[in-house]
């Protein structure tokens, strides 16, 4: 059985601190889950996303005039 992985801070401090912007107080008081509930707020879900025929469709069914 190998060692779990180390956990990645540099990844988390750069994505708290730098891309939230977070002072550190904040960071620091900050629970995993709630930075990892931030982290997933902030990954694109391509999995969602609508394609061409979809947007059509939206439109369609909701048009603006």
């Amino acid at each position: 059985m190998s060692a779990p992985a180390a956990f990645p801070w540099e990844e988390v401090m750069a994505f708290g601190l730098g891309r939230l912007r977070w002072p550190p107080e904040q960071f620091w008081a900050a629970t995993p889950r709630e930075i990892a509930a931030a982290i997933r707020a902030h990954r694109p879900e391509q999995a969602d996303a609508t394609d061409r025929a979809g947007l059509a469709a939206l439109m369609a069914a909701f048009p603006d005039a």
